[in-house]
Order: C-alpha cells, then sequence, then structure tokens
C-alpha cells in the first residue's frame, strides 16, 4: 500500500548540500593569493589550486578542471590574456574572472581575450564572492567604475578598427593566411590548424609568422583579435 506523503513530511532541500563551486587562484603576488583564498573559503567556495603565472594556469585549468579561474593579468612566463585566451578555448571552458585595476588595459584585454568579469583587486570579500558566484553560473560580473571603462575601450577599438581598415586591407594576408588566422581565431594550436587545412605544422608555424608581421601584431591573441576587427572570427 503506497503511503502519501502529507506537506508536513516534506522535508526541505538542504542548500549546504549543494556541491560547493571550484576555483583556481592565479597571481604572482603569494600573499594576495592566500588573502583570495581566506576570503573565498569563508563564503563557501573551495579553491582546488594555486599558480603564479599563465603557463601553470592553463595547465592547471586543464588538469584540475575548476568552475571559476580567478585570474591576474600582469605575470612572467606568460600573462593573464594570453592564459585566459587559452583557457577559454578548452573543451568546456571554466569562467575566467579577473581582478585588476581600472587603470590597466591588460585586464580590459583580457575581457577581449574571453574573461567572463572583470572586478577590481579591491574589491571586498562580498563582491569577489559574488562575482565568482555569477562566472560560475555563467553570467557577467563587472565592477561598475570598469563598465564605463570598458564601453569607452570598446569604442576605441572600433575607431581604430575603422581607422586601419584600408591598412588591414593591403596587409597582403593571402586566402591561406586568412585561413590560418581564422583557425588561431578559434583557438586551435599549430598542430590542430595543420590537421585541419592538411599542411604541416612547420608551415603553419611560417603562415603565423607571416601573419604577425603583416599584422604588425605581436603574438597569437593580438592576431586573434585582429581576425574578430576584420570579421574573420
Amino acid at each position: 500500500m503506497h503511503q502519501v506523503l502529507r506537506e508536513e513530511h516534506v522535508v526541505p532541500i538542504d542548500e549546504s548540500c549543494r556541491p560547493a563551486i571550484t576555483t583556481l587562484l592565479v597571481d604572482n603576488n603569494t600573499l594576495f593569493r592566500h588573502g583570495v583564498r581566506m576570503l573565498l573559503v569563508a563564503h563557501g567556495i573551495t579553491v582546488v589550486g594555486e599558480a603564479s603565472n599563465g603557463r601553470d594556469a592553463v595547465r592547471l585549468a586543464t588538469e584540475l578542471r575548476p568552475d571559476v579561474v580567478v585570474m591576474d593579468t600582469d605575470m612572467p612566463i606568460m600573462d593573464g590574456i594570453e592564459a585566459t585566451a587559452l583557457i577559454a578555448a578548452l573543451a568546456d571552458a571554466p569562467a575566467v574572472l579577473v581582478l585588476g585595476t581600472v587603470e590597466s588595459s591588460a585586464a580590459l584585454d583580457a575581457i577581449l581575450a574571453g574573461a567572463r568579469g572583470l572586478l577590481l583587486k579591491d574589491s571586498d570579500g562580498e563582491q569577489i564572492a559574488a562575482g565568482v558566484r555569477l562566472a560560475a553560473a555563467g553570467q557577467s560580473a563587472l565592477s561598475p567604475s570598469v563598465a564605463g571603462t570598458l564601453v569607452t575601450r570598446m569604442r576605441q577599438l572600433e575607431t581604430a578598427r575603422r581607422a586601419h581598415a584600408p591598412k588591414r586591407a593591403e596587409a597582403g594576408l593571402t586566402a591561406r593566411e586568412h585561413d590560418v588566422l581564422r583557425l588561431v581565431a578559434a583557438g586551435r594550436d599549430n598542430p590542430g590548424i595543420g590537421q585541419e587545412l592538411y599542411i604541416s605544422s612547420s608551415t603553419v608555424k611560417h603562415h603565423v609568422a607571416s601573419i604577425l608581421d603583416k599584422l604588425e601584431v605581436h603574438n597569437r591573441v593580438q592576431a586573434a583579435v585582429e581576425a574578430v576587427r576584420i570579421g574573420l572570427a
């Protein structure tokens, strides 16, 4: 005989039983990482790892698969912009939340590279924890003072895009280089591009070097941004 549960027998869900949000902290300042770790733990957020440079951040993000990577931008070996672009290109990529300064163009460039949000380093614990939760939920987190600066930055980029449109058109990218640049913007590495286009990795490397030279940029992330500006991505 089936028993019908009455309303008073229904047990409410215990929110504490929900899985904790996991984070990876990336900053070359050990004391700052320690402080952020303490405040996140105090707000019920789990820290599964720490890194002091972008290269280790990409490796740990791949190995640990955190929900959110809390990222600095100015670091040795690999900066946070390139690391953000590489992490954002991962399958089932974790969200990247940048902790930076409103004066830092690098922090805004990280947004263009794929970061989910940008908070100031002097934000209080509640704001940073809330930002992590928003990023984990697939939403954007921006400090109010950052939002206006980001809009200004985007306008500057659009103005530069229009001003340099003739220059980009005259860059002389070949049809093959357009194909390579499109795949660079999609986050593919040289072997992956070679496999897609049926060319060797060394040939891809040659094309990438030519693309950087013609577009007058210094790295693959900047080339990817240029690809967006000229409509290839």
